[in-house]
């Protein structure tokens, strides 16, 4: 990747980060650790990969994405009012009881949402009818999940990984934010969903491990996955949860709390230390 891209989306990222905590802080509540650790690929996606129009957020040969993993809505939500699709301003609002902006994702409410979820698993059923629609209509757009480690531990992702590999959904991408925690502790501790990516090898996917903060990385599965024909790609991603938040990171604490005043001031003074460094 372009060292200007790199930077460019290094900045972009670390200012939706920003965003993330201004929204959980202002509204009290929200779900800032899984939103922080799937900044970089949202990022990517929104500013890099997809064939989206914030003026036309309905085109319906727009590529789409579900964000499965319904509760960070912070991380969405902070990515598309970068992206232009409602103001940044509106961010403060969130979780307000007159906001359009609710806890979790709602598609008749928020221009660039997708799909409303929330249920943990139904996401990616919904993705693999997304991708298979397109099949079936012979459209080329693209569909983009993402979904939690934790997430993994619903037997209806599993159906639905094995409806994509029965249909040879190669329109559609998975990515599953692995930051090894859930709100009760490790992944492993709470439903062991581990070796990911050979679950879904066995399940008939191509599956791509990547670390989910380099935007090399990232950019280079995207690719193999648009590339690699007749089966849908899952792209595990290694992620810290909380990242860019020194106190916020590798804790399961952080997985639905807000930070107070004095800890959100903390992190946005890291986040800007960061940004001045670029």
């Amino acid at each position: 990747m372009d060292a200007m891209v790199k930077s460019q989306l290094k900045r972009i990222s670390t200012q939706i980060r920003k965003d993330i905590i201004t929204a959980v802080s202002s509204a009290g509540s929200g779900h800032p650790g899984g939103s922080l650790s799937v900044a970089d690929i949202l990022t990517y996606l929104y500013f890099k990969e997809m064939n989206i129009d914030p003026q036309h957020p309905k085109n319906p040969d727009r590529d789409r994405l579900v964000l499965s993993k319904g509760h960070c809505t912070p991380g969405l939500y902070a990515t598309l009012a970068n992206r232009g699709f409602f103001p940044v301003e509106d961010l403060k609002t969130f979780r307000q009881a007159d906001s359009y902006l609710e806890g979790h994702p709602n598609m008749d409410k928020v221009p660039g949402v997708d799909m409303s979820t929330g249920s943990l698993g139904q996401g990616i059923s919904a993705a693999v009818g997304m991708a298979l629609a397109g099949k079936v209509d012979r459209k080329d757009y693209r569909v983009f999940a993402i979904l939690g480690d934790g997430e993994l531990q619903e037997g209806e992702v599993w159906e639905a990984a094995m409806a994509a590999a029965h249909y040879n959904l190669d329109n559609l991408t998975a990515f599953v934010d692995y930051n090894g925690l859930q709100i009760d502790g490790k992944i492993t501790d709470v439903m062991n969903p581990e070796p990911i990516a050979d679950k879904f090898r066995s399940f008939g996917w191509n599956a791509i491990a990547i670390n989910g903060h380099d935007f090399d990385e990232i950019e280079k599965a995207v690719e193999q996955a648009k590339s690699f024909k007749g089966k849908p790609t899952v792209i595990v991603a290694r992620t810290v949860k909380g990242k860019g938040v020194s106190f916020m990171e590798n804790l399961a604490s952080w997985h639905g709390s807000a930070p107070k005043k004095e800890q959100a001031e903390q992190a946005l003074k890291e986040l800007d230390d960061y940004l001045a460094g670029l």
